[in-house]
């Protein structure tokens, strides 16, 4: 297995008035599943070839068990990667796709034998290894790709958004699948990714970039309930964070997050951590899923309303998106309530919001503020 670590890792392209990538560092424990998430173009996919090797490194290091691999060849480094496009030898059945990477090393016959019927038995594929790829499906196919990279037995998995040309049911089978396999194999793996739901079903952390930087990096529970900035608040999550213009004031010894002339008293566990903060413009940010229609029993002394008017309902069967318009303000926010719900466009209410789940943010600098308050559901920013 293997430690890898990447330290202020930068990428400028000849030509390219700024990097694509920028001082990146992060460490990937022994066995861990590191999931480099963010949008397209962020340079995620830069990352991971430059530590597979298929990209010269224009600064910084990465280490492979504390050993530099900079100048180290791809095909030297004991790694295997698993791409997008599953790039299979068309010609080739799938016993020989899988077997292919290990005759070149000349690997023993019977030994490859043994590998590659492991690998197909671990990944189902035993009855396809005669077929030809045209005659799999995308996630069959998809299996020789990863099984293939298996039967190297290699210190390090690399997977660049290896689900995207898969369709949505099949994505979901195939990312159980590698859940399962890498839960089984155990090997220290690299995932790139743009979607979230990828990021937080498969990752033991994710580590966040936007526009050729970390962001940040954490497990992905800890990283969604206590997001370092705005960016992150509001790609992390289906519906997104609501981002709402607010104000901190200070009213008989209490702190108040107002919001469309509305005030909402923050919890006295929050207070002493942003007092420095009170008196001033922030962005308040709030969870649909933190939002009710009726607040839950017992929850009301934590509960603010807020005066709003439903301008769209999106019913999806198990749940309803409300998208509503606060008063007072021209803010527009997303709550996720009960498939009951009996609103409809126009209708007005007062929407409660659990007070323990306020996140806030500096307008001037996007980041959290009061990042080391700890709160009962430890939510806030």
């Amino acid at each position: 297995m293997a430690v890898i670590t990447v330290d202020k890792l930068g990428k400028r392209y000849a030509g390219s008035a700024a990097p694509a990538v920028t001082d990146v560092s992060f460490t990937v424990a022994d066995r861990e599943f590191m999931v480099l998430l963010g949008p397209s173009g962020c340079g995620k996919s830069t990352v991971l070839r430059m530590i597979a090797g298929l990209e010269p490194i224009s600064s910084g290091t990465v280490s492979i068990d504390g050993r530099v691999v900079n100048q180290v060849p791809a095909k030297s480094r004991d790694i295997a990667m698993v791409f997008q496009s599953y790039a299979l030898y068309p010609h080739m059945s799938v016993y020989d796709n899988l077997a292919f990477g290990l005759r070149r090393r000349d690997v023993e016959r019977a030994e490859i034998a043994r590998r590659v019927e492991t690998a197909a038995a671990k990944l189902r594929l035993t009855e396809y290894l005669q077929r030809k790829p045209h005659a799999l499906s995308g996630g069959q196919r998809q299996r020789v790709a990863l099984g293939r990279a298996i039967v190297r037995n290699p210190k390090l998995f690399l997977f660049d958004e290896p689900l995207s040309n898969l369709d949505a049911s099949l994505r979901v089978t195939t990312r159980n699948e590698l859940i399962r396999q890498q839960r089984e194999i155990g090997t220290t793996s690299i995932y790139v990714t743009h979607d979230q739901v990828e990021a937080m079903t498969m990752g033991d952390r994710v580590c966040i970039m936007n526009e050729g930087k970390v962001v940040q990096i954490g497990a992905p529970l800890d990283v969604y309930r206590n997001p370092s900035d705005t960016f992150v608040a509001r790609f992390l999550g289906s519906p997104p964070m609501n981002l709402l213009k607010g104000r901190l004031e200070s009213r008989d010894g209490r702190l108040f997050a107002l919001v469309g002339g509305n005030a909402a008293a923050l919890p006295i566990g929050a207070e002493s951590s942003i007092r420095a903060s009170s008196d001033r413009n922030v962005i308040v940010g709030i969870r649909p899923e933190d939002l009710y229609e009726s607040p839950p029993p017992g929850d009301n002394v934590r509960m603010a309303r807020l005066p709003a008017r439903v301008t769209a309902v999106e019913p999806l069967g198990a749940e309803t998106l409300l998208v509503m318009t606060l008063e007072g303000s021209d803010d527009e926010l997303t709550a996720r309530v009960g498939r009951e719900a009996k609103l409809g466009q126009g209708d007005r209410l007062d929407i409660a919001v659990d007070t323990d789940a306020i996140h806030l943010f500096d307008p001037g600098t996007t980041k959290a503020v009061a990042r080391d308050s700890v709160r009962r559901k430890g939510v806030i920013a």
